[in-house]
């Protein structure tokens, strides 16, 4: 198992082939998959397929980004995972984050915490200039996250989807913190989270 970082509750490690049914599980929750499918579960073989495929094509590219697979540091079990990754191909300047946990890792704070362990790593060890991040304008849960993580509410757009879901006449929300900002806003005294 390779880990990519560490916090004080989390491990974030590479996924692997034999991930697929923890995605499968995942992506099967209808209040996961809410704000994305409507609550409609991503099948199987999609996910052994298309999606997981995906992550792993990741990892060949400079270390840093892709999917990280969350587990608790005390006894491994699977909370989801997060995404930090180039919006645009080859070029690291800026990052999207996301991420997406288990309905039981909900109200723990484990999204801010490793949400704000990929930011900082980003701004101060993988040369990223901007993060950002887009959920739906009424996933209210996901926007106090992204808040907590020290990212600023940028805009609200209106993008045509094949399926529309509850919601989504009110758009979706791009969040956003620079190298510059999060360096202000940084405290001196700090501790960096365990694996940096």
């Amino acid at each position: 198992m390779s880990v990519f970082l560490t916090t004080t509750r989390l491990a974030l490690r590479e996924f692997t082939a034999a991930d697929a049914p923890l995605l499968t599980e995942l992506d099967g929750d209808p209040d996961v998959m809410r704000y994305l499918t409507g609550g409609r579960p991503t099948p199987a073989a999609e996910i052994r397929e298309r999606v997981l495929p995906r992550m792993l094509a990741a990892y060949r590219r400079p270390p840093g980004w892709g999917w990280w697979a969350a587990q608790r540091r005390d006894d491994g079990a699977f909370l989801g995972w997060f995404e930090f990754r180039p919006t645009t191909e080859g070029d690291h300047r800026e990052v999207e984050l996301g991420y997406r946990l288990r309905r039981a890792a909900w109200g723990d704070g484990y999204a801010t915490e490793g949400a704000r362990a990929l930011v900082d790593k980003g701004f101060a060890e993988l040369g990223v200039a901007r993060v950002v991040a887009t959920t739906m304008a009424v996933n209210r849960g996901s926007r106090r996250v992204l808040e907590k993580a020290g990212l600023s509410y940028v805009r609200t757009f209106h993008q045509d989807w094949p399926e529309a879901i509850a919601g989504a006449e009110h758009g979706e929300v791009e969040y956003a913190l620079t190298r510059q900002q999060w360096r202000a806003g940084r405290p001196a005294t700090s501790p960096s989270p365990a694996g940096h």
